[in-house]
């Protein structure tokens, strides 16, 4: 049994997990989905990564999820305690000393956001739109739940510091990209994670919320992913 631990993207909710703990759960495995503070404008990367250390408690055999922006929090956490499996899903690969919100434009997301969005005879509007870009391929009724949860806006402020390690921690490491993400185009992940972490890209169905649109999916390619670490 392994201890999956899913780390959210922006606006820090545990719920946007709550397709795919009960698929991991049916494999038997203990699943610790985390809230995160990010609502509140006196928390960083370092309390972000406070909460999911205290979430986990004394539990061992971690393999930890992080989606999109989680994948700034989620090292922080395996720099601090033993980690058999880190899988980035969709996530932002920062560099020592980037900030996150300067991660957009050392990148270049949004000129792949739009060129992805040309190529497939779309338009990018200047109001961002969430439900275009995020919920394309969520089941509507998931989609109008999500929109009728009142969670507090994420705070600019794990954003505004500079990512903290020195580098990379040694955990073994594996990025799993949506091939029909919006935000993220998969070209562009594929770009970003070689040059900065070194590492492929693996691929799935589904778009930047896969494991509100695709947790069956998901969770098979994690139990693969656990199969391959615990068999070295």
């Amino acid at each position: 049994m392994a201890t999956y631990v899913l780390i959210p993207g922006a606006g820090g909710q545990a719920w946007y997990w709550h397709r795919l703990v009960p698929e991991l759960r049916g494999q038997g495995h203990d699943v610790v989905a985390v809230d995160l503070p990010a609502g509140d404008d006196s928390a960083g990367l370092r309390r972000y990564a406070d909460t999911v250390v205290e979430a986990i408690g004394g539990r061992t055999g971690l393999i930890l999820v992080a989606q999109s922006m989680g994948g700034l929090t989620a090292p922080l956490v395996c720099d601090r305690m033993p980690v058999d499996l880190l899988v980035m899903l969709n996530a932002m690969a920062p560099v020592p000393g980037e900030s996150g919100g300067a991660w957009w434009e050392n990148t270049g997301q949004a000129q792949a956001m739009a060129d992805h969005a040309a190529r497939e005879g779309r338009s990018v509007s200047a109001e961002f739109d969430p439900k275009e870009a995020f919920f394309h391929d969520v089941p509507p009724d998931v989609t109008a739940e999500a929109f009728s949860r009142e969670e507090p806006p994420q705070s600019a402020t794990p954003f505004a510091e500079p990512w903290p390690l020195d580098a990379w921690p040694g955990t073994p490491t594996v990025f799993l990209q949506g091939r029909d993400d919006r935000f993220f185009p998969l070209e562009f992940q594929r770009r970003v994670v070689r040059e900065r972490l070194g590492i492929p890209v693996d691929d799935m169905p589904g778009g930047h919320l896969v494991a509100l649109s695709q947790p069956e999916e998901l969770a098979a390619r994690l139990e693969v992913y656990r199969t391959r670490t615990t068999s070295r």
